[in-house]
């Protein structure tokens, strides 16, 4: 899916070109006895989509080939649904067809899952359209390890939003390192903090959005995941840029979204309300209103289903 300004590829970091190289040896970290059946033959194989859904993962499955010394014409442009009468030939590739089946694999896994990424992302966000909600649909920092960029690319090739990337994109302070402000305050002060008293959890916000703040200077924003509207008010009084409710319910959050706003209204306070908290295609709707800016979910891409893909060899 392109955006305004150009391919999402644009977007990717140089260092995945290295990543792929990493999975490519995890599968053949020495000999590759198939290979040695097959001889250096060159050849072509069909890129075949089996199931349905939208194509995602284009240039990572470009680079694994590009690596091995192949070549690839894709049929189908990345971000359209797949058409199956039973199969779609999606890609061609070409080159020796023992490299084609070296990198068959790595390919069809990282297309297999990116697809069906993108295509969660692009089911949901067109329920939440569907019910006139107009605000951002964000994936969350729950990824696999070593293969965040391709699950983060795929919630963009389905039109959501990836969230912050890392640690380092965006300071978002939870309720973990809230509660860890507080305690270090009584603990400075001689007591101990109750972790049931939200007084004290609120009281700690202050402290924390402006350590947040003068760690990241003017170009880092900082949210707060609050449990409360007590919370959320300490928050944007201190100049959190973002409120996360957090597990509310679906009632809560309207109530709480629309109470915060109008509170907030003319005060000079610029803020964003995120919800967050067991989201699903299911259940997201119910948590929609005017006043909420974004929901946010690991449920479009952790545990989410593959499209499935195939790739058929035949020689020249």
């Amino acid at each position: 899916m392109a955006s305004t300004y150009g391919d999402v590829q644009h977007l990717l970091p140089g260092n995945y070109k290295r990543l792929i190289a990493n999975w490519l040896e995890e599968d053949c970290p020495s000999l590759d006895y198939g290979g040695f059946v097959v001889g250096e033959s060159e050849g072509e194989a069909r890129l075949l989509g089996k199931s349905k859904g939208i194509i995602a993962g284009a240039p990572f499955v470009d680079e694994v080939f590009s690596q091995l010394g192949c070549t690839i014409e894709w049929h189908i442009k990345e971000g359209e649904a797949l058409s199956l009468n039973p199969v779609q030939h999606c890609a061609t590739v070409r080159g020796p067809i023992r490299k084609i089946l070296l990198g068959e694999r790595v390919a069809l896994n990282i297309l297999a899952r990116c697809s069906g990424i993108a295509s969660k992302s692009a089911s949901m966000l067109a329920a939440l359209r569907a019910q006139g909600w107009q605000g951002t649909l964000a994936g969350t920092r729950k990824t696999t390890p070593g293969f965040r960029v391709v699950e983060k690319y795929g919630i963009l090739i389905g039109g959501a939003d990836p969230h912050r990337h890392d640690l380092s994109h965006m300071t978002m302070l939870k309720d973990n390192h809230v509660w860890a402000c507080a305690n270090n305050r009584a603990a400075a002060d001689g007591g101990v903090a109750d972790p049931k008293d939200f007084v004290s959890i609120a009281a700690a916000i202050p402290r924390a959005v402006q350590a947040a703040k003068a760690a990241g200077g003017f170009a880092t924003k900082v949210e707060v995941e609050c449990r409360s509207v007590e919370e959320a008010n300490a928050a944007i009084g201190a100049g959190a840029d973002i409120i996360m409710l957090d597990n509310f319910t679906a009632e809560g959050v309207r109530e709480a979204a629309k109470q915060l706003k109008q509170e907030w209204a003319g005060k000079n306070r610029s803020f964003l309300i995120e919800v967050s908290g067991g989201l699903t295609e299911e259940n997201a709707a119910a948590y929609t209103c005017p006043d909420v800016d974004i929901l946010s979910t690991s449920s479009i891409h952790q545990g989410t289903s593959i499209v499935d893909f195939s790739l058929k060899v035949s020689l020249r």
